[in-house]
């Protein structure tokens, strides 16, 4: 049997992009970080995934409003993402960016690298955590430069290099 904090381990040398999670519901702006957040098709239904554990506050919020949105983070929202995943500094997560609510009424960060609006159409329950699915309703891409923050080995960091491509 694997122990749990071996695989915590294994996985934290994974690096994995930064995505603030937002959702609305009655008026109120609800969100946190997550770095489990991938695409599961883009034909016929551009459709993504986020994982979230139930012990999250924002967790029965998404799952009550039927709607999220994914706001991937650059470099400069460093402070942003700290922000979203301290419990201490949920009161202020939203009162340091300018935000916009996009088809679902759900905030997008404006500048962030994308912003996918979703409508949650399934969830499946697996262990601690909730793997919830969304359709893609609406996509805000700012012409901004590609420095994605990114998550690995316990901390935040930077894509600073990218690798060229060469054809072979």
């Amino acid at each position: 049997m694997i122990e749990p904090s071996h695989f915590k381990q294994g996985m934290r040398r994974l690096a994995a992009g930064v995505s603030v999670i937002t959702t609305i519901d009655d008026g109120q702006p609800h969100g946190f970080v997550a770095t489990s957040v991938t695409s599961v098709a883009a034909d016929p239904t551009p459709t993504l995934l986020v994982c979230v554990n139930r012990n999250v506050s924002c967790h029965d919020v998404i799952d009550r409003s039927r709607s999220f949105c994914v706001n991937l983070l650059a470099e400069p929202e460093l402070e942003l993402a700290k922000a979203f995943s301290s419990a201490e500094r949920r009161h202020a997560r939203f009162s340091t960016h300018e935000w916009r609510p996009l088809s679902t009424g759900a905030p997008a960060l404006v500048g962030a690298l994308a912003s996918f609006d979703c409508v949650l159409t399934d969830k499946v329950s697996v262990h601690s955590h909730s793997i919830f699915l969304g359709t893609v309703v609406d996509i805000v891409l700012p012409e901004t430069p590609l420095h994605p923050l990114i998550y690995a080995d316990g901390q935040f960091d930077a894509l600073r290099s990218r690798c060229a491509a060469t054809a072979l």
